[in-house]
């Protein structure tokens, strides 16, 4: 149930600065791997992030920095959106607890 949440809030808030909303989906297909990012020929991308046996944060800095290699973003930019999307996974957080 986090996991969507998570997904819904990091939507909602890449939408509010005009950046390509990534699907979020768990398991990534790669056994060996905690994170992929499959883009499709539309300009969209899903994000794949392994759940299981991984610590919650580390879950949401794959799907925080799924958001920002789906946009291309570097640099400054960057910057910006991750500091946007932590927000919105933390307050995410706060109002489920």
């Amino acid at each position: 149930m986090r996991f969507a949440n998570a997904a819904r809030a990091l939507g909602d808030s890449a939408r509010s600065r005009q950046l390509v909303v990534p699907a979020f989906r768990s398991p990534p297909r790669l056994v060996e791997v905690d994170r992929t990012i499959r883009r499709r020929s539309d300009g969209g991308a899903t994000v794949s992030v392994r759940l299981h046996g991984r610590p919650w944060p580390a879950v949401l800095g794959d799907m925080v920095e799924g958001v920002v290699v789906t946009n291309g973003l570097a640099g400054p930019e960057a910057m910006r959106a991750r500091a946007a999307l932590w927000t919105a996974v933390d307050a995410d957080t706060a109002v489920a607890a």
